[in-house]
């Protein structure tokens, strides 16, 4: 019996003992940026060796089951290098704070460079798109349209030509959104646009994309009256590796990409490369396109405190394109339906775009960057960078007839050109040349000062655009008359090559000063920053001046601005925050030289914008949420329209012709103001689910009077009734709902919705100088709600990683309008549409090395 015992004895030790081993304890902590602090949701934790392991929540803590002993814990994110952590354990243990430091080169210098903000410090609205994000969810998108499931931000494939896509933050164009990358302005010197299509291989390379909306943090001389959007690409990578990427797509789509990175060597030098070849026919009919991508960057880190780094970036491409709207009744009694192009034709058998429908620019941008870290207080980021934008848009001189199908006929124009022997061509395909030349110099200064941080800098810029009409193809002719040059005999006959129309430049000097004070404790923060400047507009005209007076003279601005803002951390789950701002705004070129002269316009005036902002954030572990409430009132908005004068015909005086002319309009006012909400539901580790609602309401304030000009003579003052009407081209009401689930150790799916309403088709102010158009609101949109599905598999194939990828867009086929032109009774039978993009789908295979 006492043996029975003891035996009994050591068997229950033994599997006490044994239970004890295999006992299991609960790890905690928290995973951060290394450079912000700020909390990385979504990063990994896994045991090493083993599949065991769990990410990130929104506070950026995570709790990971593991057996008791030791065990090698690996951190990782992308964009970071990854971090491993030897642990002995024996109970539930909270191992603090992981530190992770980015796998890029002077990410946190270029962050500051291009006024990159923290979400949970900085008192503005922000959204911030990471690179796994966009590399899940874009697919054959463009590249704008990774933007429409965050607040008041509409976004459209416009005509639907390869990078033709349209971005609107809060209802202002990209003219008034401020477009940052790498911390370098790209809204054109002269007219503040953004052409996407220059930069439609940004994609490839981009490592964060973040939106800014209202008064944004950028302290530059920036047309960022609707929000600031910074674009970071990659910069060199610390570690050596690559990937290889093959994607095919809907209409031929094809993509094709290849980068690598030496990592950073012993002696400081280090090279990263990407590039990546897109190209396909095109969802809309006639929109076949070819685009190329490039990215190299060289740094040499010198020491601690020195590192250089050259980066260049372009995106070489032409496209086919759709440039004009059509009646819903026209595309209905179409055979090609909403996939319609009456902006190409056939010529000899094969597909040719007409006037707005072809395109074509490379504008690659340099920038040698210096980063200095003087001391443990105080940096010193400066950059100098510069541009050569060389490309331009096809045109059409004369007429043409259109084919049974209601296509482009350019084998009747060849036929009739060539029987025109004595006058030559009447009608010539020709392009619309936009070239320039930019160069700048950005340098900011940064030093903390116990809790205050003080930033200084230096914004200088000098621009040169080309603009001039160049023949392409005389359709079958040979020669063409121009008429108009004055500086050259009017019997000239210009070949393929020649300049035609107009040729001029416009001249943009800019030099700004800013300056930015921030106070920073743990529950209050708050900074007022202020900007001065100095831009100035001269224009040549080759074109209607003589030599030794084709220059104007230079016309000077003074623009300036001051904003302010406070946060206020209630809690630790609350906060709030406001923030406001005025500012003095250049008008933009057009706009101070009369109908496309020399002549400066005295009454031109600076735009104002006064906003202000009010907002309130929620953070805990599981649930995020902001919402803000935003009033922008824009002020003396300056407007170039073009309208149809009726003149005399000079080959029969007694008949008449409609010739286009354009008319300034100034002191426009509009009121954008609106709610918007976002929130991050985390249940787990497998499940994150979002969402946004956004109301807004865009409208302009008052009637204006304006002047019709001929050349540089008056022809008319008009009113245009546009009192109360709302500001079309934007969905002012938007909302979304987007779920990603990890079905399985490396299998995710996102499904995404997003709704559009109370939309309004954009107008021309000069069309609505009757009368009977006061009071009359423009069209409005039907509402739509479109479903996107995306899926990743992550797996290893004999040691190498690999992931594939696949999207469908539209998933339902919904038909609905994307943007609208007011028709003459404000309806949807008198207004002309660009029709939105039906199912599309692409699939891709991502090989790391």
């Amino acid at each position: 019996m006492k043996q029975f015992i003891t035996k009994l004895y050591v068997l229950g030790l033994f599997i006490t003992m044994s239970m004890t081993a295999f006992a299991q304890a609960k790890v905690s902590g928290t995973i951060t940026d290394s450079d912000t602090n700020e909390p990385l949701i979504g990063a990994t934790v896994v045991v090493q060796g083993t599949t065991n392991g769990t990410v990130t929540s929104l506070d950026g803590t995570f709790n990971l089951k593991v057996d008791n002993g030791k065990c090698n814990l690996v951190f990782s994110y992308i964009g970071y290098v990854d971090q491993e952590k030897s642990i002995n354990v024996n109970g539930d243990e909270n191992i603090g704070t992981i530190s992770l430091k980015s796998d890029a080169v002077g990410l946190n210098e270029v962050q500051v460079l291009a006024s990159v903000v923290t979400d949970r410090s900085t008192p503005v609205s922000i959204s911030t798109l990471p690179a796994e994000v966009i590399t899940e969810k874009l697919g054959s998108q463009e590249y704008p349209e990774l933007l429409k499931t965050t607040p008041s931000i509409y976004t459209s494939k416009e005509g639907g030509g390869f990078g033709d896509a349209t971005v609107y933050v809060r209802g202002f164009d990209s003219n008034n959104v401020g477009v940052l990358i790498n911390g370098v302005p790209v809204n054109d010197m002269e007219s503040g646009r953004v052409y996407w299509s220059n930069w439609a291989g940004l994609s490839d390379v981009t490592r964060t994309m973040q939106v800014q909306r209202g008064l944004g943090a950028s302290k530059l001389g920036l047309s960022s009256v609707g929000g600031t959007i910074n674009i970071l690409t990659k910069s060199t990578d610390a570690k050596k590796g690559g990937v290889i990427k093959s994607y095919v797509g809907n209409n031929g789509y094809r993509k094709q990409l290849l980068s690598f990175s030496t990592g950073m060597s012993e002696n400081g030098w280090a090279l990263s490369f990407l590039g990546s070849h897109t190209y396909g026919d095109g969802y809309v009919m006639g929109t076949n396109f070819d685009a190329w991508s490039y990215f190299v960057n060289i740094a040499k880190r010198f020491n601690d405190e020195h590192t250089l780094a050259f980066t260049i970036v372009g995106a070489p491409q032409w496209h086919n394109q759709r440039g004009t709207k059509l009646t819903i009744e026209t595309y209905k009694h179409n055979k090609y339906g909403k996939r319609y192009n009456s902006n190409y034709g056939i010529r000899q058998g094969q597909p040719y775009g007409g006037g707005y429908g072809y395109n074509y620019y490379h504008k690659p941008q340099a920038q040698l960057n210096h980063y200095w870290t003087i001391n443990d207080n105080t940096n010193l980021t400066t950059s100098v960078y510069a541009s050569m934008g060389t490309g331009g848009g096809r045109r059409v001189a004369g007429s043409l007839s259109r084919t049974g199908d209601g296509l482009l006929d350019f084998d009747s124009a060849i036929e009739a050109n060539q029987e025109s022997v004595v006058d030559g061509s009447q009608t010539i395909v020709g392009n619309s040349v936009n070239n320039h030349q930019w160069y700048g110099l950005l340098s900011t200064w940064i030093k903390d000062v116990n809790t205050f941080k003080y930033t200084l800098g230096l914004d200088a810029r000098y621009y040169n655009g080309e603009h001039y009409r160049e023949i392409d193809d005389l359709l079958g002719g040979e020669f063409y008359l121009d008429d108009n040059f004055i500086t050259r005999d009017a019997n000239e006959k210009l070949v393929e090559g020649d300049k035609y129309s107009y040729h001029n430049d416009g001249n943009v000097l800019y030099t700004g000063l800013f300056g930015q004070v921030e106070y920073i404790q743990s529950k209050f923060t708050s900074f007022l920053s202020a900007a001065l400047s100095r831009k100035s507009y001269r224009r040549v005209d080759y074109y209607q001046y003589m030599p030794g007076n084709q220059k104007s003279e230079w016309k000077d601005f003074l623009p300036w601005n001051v904003k302010a803002g406070v946060s206020y951390k209630l809690t630790e789950n609350h906060s709030i925050y406001a923030n406001g701002g005025y500012i003095k705004r250049t008008p933009y070129f057009s706009n101070v030289f009369l109908n496309y002269t020399n002549e400066i316009n005295d009454d031109v005036k600076y735009e104002q914008i006064i906003t202000s902002e009010l907002g309130y954030i929620f953070t805990s572990t599981k649930f995020n949420a902001k919402v803000s409430l935003y009033r922008t009132n824009w002020r003396d908005k300056g407007l170039m329209i073009n309208y149809s004068l009726e003149v005399a015909d000079p080959e029969n005086p007694t008949e008449t012709i409609f010739e286009d002319r354009t008319a300034n309009i100034a002191g426009l006012n509009q009121l954008h103001q609106g709610v918007e909400f976002e929130g991050t539901y985390k249940p787990n580790s497998r499940m994150t689910l979002k969402g946004m609602l956004s109301f807004g309401d865009y409208i302009y304030q008052d009637d204006v009077n304006f002047a019709l000009y001929d050349g540089q003579d008056l022809v008319a003052q008009k009113n245009a009734y546009i009192k109360d009407v709302h500001v079309g081209n934007s969905a002012q009401t938007t909302g979304s709902v987007s779920l990603d689930y990890k079905i399985m150790e490396g299998l995710k799916l996102g499904v995404d919705y997003v709704y559009y309403g109370k939309h309004y088709a954009d107008f021309d102010p000069e069309n609505r100088s009757a009368l009977t158009d006061s009071g009359v609101d423009a069209w409005e949109l039907p509402e739509v709600g479109l479903v996107d599905l995306n899926f990743n598999y992550k797996f290893t194939i004999g040691g190498i990683k690999a992931t594939l990828y696949g999207n469908v867009n539209n998933v339902f086929n919904t038909e609905y309008i994307s943007k609208a032109e007011d028709g003459a009774n404000h309806d949807d039978l008198t207004s002309e549409v660009y029709f939105g993009f039906g199912t599309t789908w692409s699939g891709g295979l991502k090989i790391n090395f």
